[in-house]
């Protein structure tokens, strides 16, 4: 814990930004019967039985600092469906960058063989020569950033249904322009002394 903490007050600059990555899975449903529309003093009101139209992966990918995300819909989560989303932020998102610290949890697809269980050994060696991974602890999601603003697309976009997984892309990718236009980032301020403090039961060993 106290790495990323640490990492997180580090400086990042266009030669080497910060990016934190994440994902989740979300069922497309549509309605069976016509939801009702919201009128004066009632909410919208959706029957209780839907169609399962779909089952879309999506890697959110966040900068905090610079207020930018691109959020990717796949068939799935797979070792290559991770290493091809890096390929893109290295080679498409950020070209220029010298070196990409990458935040992500500890799944066994987010790995370094990943990369080269996909590529050819050129690509997947020049890749790694550019990415420096930084693991969330175990049960210490919430310290990624990127699970935060997940968290936001699902408040203000995808929590609610959706006719088709086009229709949920659109609107995904509408969502992702207007959040990126208003350069919406994150100010961390949970340090690696706040955590000594609050989450001092995860210390037990004192010093003598």
């Amino acid at each position: 814990m106290e790495q990323l903490l640490d990492v997180y007050h580090e400086s990042f600059s266009k030669t080497h930004p910060l990016i934190c990555m994440d994902e989740a899975s979300k069922q497309v449903l549509s309605d069976v019967e016509p939801a009702l529309p919201m009128s004066p003093g009632q909410p919208r009101r959706e029957d209780h039985h839907y169609e399962r139209k779909d089952v879309r992966a999506l890697f959110m990918f966040f900068n905090p600092i610079d207020g930018w995300r691109r959020v990717s819909s796949r068939d799935s989560r797979k070792r290559q469906d991770w290493a091809a989303e890096v390929k893109q932020l290295l080679e498409v998102d950020y070209p220029e960058a010298k070196l990409v610290t990458l935040v992500c949890d500890n799944l066994n697809t987010h790995e370094i063989t990943s990369l080269y269980a996909t590529f050819a050994a050129e690509t997947a060696h020049r890749l790694t020569q550019r990415l420096r991974i930084v693991y969330t602890p175990r049960n210490g999601s919430w310290l990624n950033m990127a699970e935060m603003e997940l968290s936001v697309l699902t408040r203000q976009c995808i929590g609610r249904r959706f006719e088709s997984t086009a229709t949920m892309e659109a609107e995904i990718a509408a969502w992702q322009q207007t959040r990126n236009a208003q350069r919406l980032g994150a100010n961390w301020q949970f340090t690696t002394t706040d955590a000594r403090v609050k989450l001092k039961a995860l210390y037990p060993i004192q010093d003598i």
